[in-house]
């Protein structure tokens, strides 16, 4: 008879009560107050005050500006990311660091910085203005941010799984005949597409939930440049719980659709990337 293994961490048991009782505090307890306070509104006057003609405006901009940033960075942040693993160059270490300075960086020292930079009176904004280009307090200049603070998520994301790649499969790809087109479409991009997926959805949610840098830039002008948190925030400085209750939720719902939308398109991408489809 064989005996026990032994094992250094605690059993099965313990870990698994340790991670439920941690997400309960940290995520479950938390979400479900605010369900269970958006409970309490009924439908109509949830329906009222997650439509008025504001909110909607905020989420226009929300979702659609965390979009925008989201694809730019699937973009650049894949390119930037081929570029620091598969490259020595001068710099390239501190290229390589400045990718964490959005995670290092406040929020509002980066609204700040980009409202300074994109005035009419500022560095970039003096040429860029004239060429009616305005970054600050525009919807342009939400984008931007965005872009700034969701970029290591696609950049940190990808690096592994570039340095992972095995090159012998490209050269046996180049001694077969086939070009660096047909090797990036038949061999790079099928095995990265599921990671830019992951990427683009993490950069997706953190630009979504952007608060710090947005507020400084943006101008936060009714039914053009105020996102949905900021939107939430004046509804609490009015006492108006149940305006900022019904925003949340709804915030909270996108969230979850978004998640499931994007475990779908990685079973799909990882699919279409097994041998056997």
């Amino acid at each position: 008879m064989m005996g026990k293994r032994y094992s250094v961490l605690p059993g099965f048991g313990l870990t698994l009560g340790y991670t439920w009782l941690y997400l309960s505090v940290i995520v479950l307890i938390p979400l479900g107050g605010l369900v269970w306070r958006a409970l309490d509104l009924t439908w109509s006057d949830f329906w009222r005050l997650a439509t008025t003609e504001r909110a909607l405006a905020s989420y226009r901009l929300t979702f659609g500006a965390a979009l925008a940033a989201a694809l730019t960075n699937a973009v650049f942040g894949t390119l930037l990311a081929w570029v620091l693993v598969r490259y020595e160059f001068p710099g390239r270490r501190l290229l390589d660091a400045l990718v964490d300075f959005p995670f290092a960086l406040p929020t509002a020292v980066a609204g700040l910085t980009f409202a300074s930079l994109f005035s009419e009176t500022g560095w970039l904004g003096r040429y860029l203005v004239p060429l009616g280009i305005k970054g600050a307090y525009t919807p342009l200049g939400v984008v931007i941010v965005l872009t700034f603070v969701s970029l290591p998520f696609v950049v940190r994301t990808l690096q592994p799984v570039v340095e992972n790649l095995e090159r012998e499969v490209e050269e046996a790809a180049a001694t077969l005949g086939a070009g660096r087109w047909r090797t990036f479409f038949s061999i790079i991009a099928p095995t990265l597409l599921p990671t830019i997926i992951t990427g683009f959805a993490l950069a997706f949610a953190r630009a979504i939930g952007e608060y710090g840098s947005v507020v400084f830039i943006s101008g936060n002008l009714p039914f053009q440049t105020e996102i949905a948190p900021f939107l939430i925030v004046m509804r609490l400085e009015e006492y108006d719980y149940a305006g900022a209750t019904a925003l949340a939720a709804v915030l909270l719902m996108a969230s979850f659709g978004l998640l499931a939308v994007i475990n779908a398109l990685e079973l799909w991408a990882n699919r279409f990337h097994s041998p056997s489809s």
